[in-house]
């Protein structure tokens, strides 16, 4: 699938919208073929990450599939703010399954449509970082093993934001949670634990897998078009701030999710059959500090007294991912 890139000066804005671009390049959430699959109503938090990705993802998902899709949806934030009983803002049939559980649920949704002849309808898993990376992930590693028929969207923010911002496997080193508190010789989270699942999916050898984030609206739809193209196991992991957890500002949340990849900490990338075939290159690279600073989740890096070392080694792993991923062309390794 051929794709162009659309740069902000086209739109006059940082955000990449539509108001200078033709009908045919704007994204599909300023067209009227949008389904507003996960409608108005809902309690997200103002500046909420989850709700923007998932109504971009499963919006695209259904223009791709011709309004014929199943989501299966993990416990967590986005199925608590999107259908407290008896109320839900979702327009698709979706089923609540337990916290560690999506992506077998999902699994057993597509073999009975299989069953049923029913080829034309798809299926979708969706869960945070809890229920993805940790919760599930024995049922997520069975669905890649055994290449069922479901694409897994995990919305990352990179805590367990639901239940009290605890820490997950996603959550980045030296960031401020409640069971990592900003306290004693190495304040925030331990630098050296958690799990690259983009990376363990491609292990697996699925037939796609690809990051993703709420700041790049065309992208997101574009790799969720292209999942849905293809049969067999697919996941997409997309970066969604949660001003709460992260102690941002709400408005900040599209900005803080184009910093996280123009520092180089949250790589942009797809692969096929487990090998590499795409990057959104970093078109300004920043310190990390820029990305840093507006959280209060790394606050005290900065105060009372400046980190440096912690710094540096965050700007190292950045570095890392520049390197390993090709972000910027003329640092890839060879």
């Amino acid at each position: 699938m051929k794709s162009s890139t659309v740069k902000f000066y086209q739109t006059d804005t940082f955000t990449v919208g539509n108001r200078l671009l033709s009908e045919t390049d704007r994204s599909l959430q300023s067209n009227m073929e949008r389904t507003n699959s996960l409608n108005s109503g809902h309690r997200a938090c103002q500046g909420c990450g989850e709700a923007l990705g998932a109504r971009y993802a499963i919006d695209a998902a259904m223009r791709a599939t011709g309004n014929q899709l199943i989501a299966a949806n993990a416990t967590g934030c986005l199925e608590v703010f999107s259908t407290p009983y008896p109320e839900t803002s979702w327009q698709i049939p979706w089923i609540h399954s337990l916290f560690g559980n999506t992506a077998a649920v999902a699994t057993g949704v597509a073999a009975a449509l299989k069953v049923q002849g029913r080829e034309e309808t798809r299926v979708v898993a969706q869960g945070g970082d809890g229920g993805t990376t940790d919760i599930g992930f024995g049922c997520l590693s069975g669905m890649f093993e055994r290449n069922d028929d479901v694409l897994y969207l995990c919305y990352d923010n990179e805590a367990y934001m639901n239940t009290g911002v605890q820490r997950s496997s996603a959550t980045p080193p030296a960031a401020r949670t409640a069971t990592t508190q900003a306290v004693g010789q190495a304040p925030g989270n331990v630098f050296g634990q958690g799990k690259n699942v983009p990376l363990i999916a491609m292990a697996h050898d699925i037939p796609y897998v690809a990051t993703a984030s709420v700041a790049d609206v065309r992208d997101l739809e574009a790799k969720v078009t292209k999942a849905m193209s293809i049969n067999g196991a697919r996941y997409i992991h997309i970066l969604v701030p949660c001003p709460l957890g992260w102690g941002s500002a709400p408005q900040d949340t599209i900005k803080l999710a184009r910093l996280a990849t123009e520092s180089g900490l949250f790589p942009v990338f797809e692969a096929e059959n487990g090998e590499i075939t795409g990057r959104r290159h970093i078109r300004r690279h920043i310190p990390v500090e820029e990305y840093l600073k507006p959280q209060k989740r790394f606050a005290h890096l900065f105060r009372p007294v400046l980190q440096a070392e912690v710094i540096a080694g965050l700007q190292a792993i950045a570095d890392r991912n520049i390197r390993r991923f090709g972000l910027r062309p003329e640092e890839a390794t060879s």
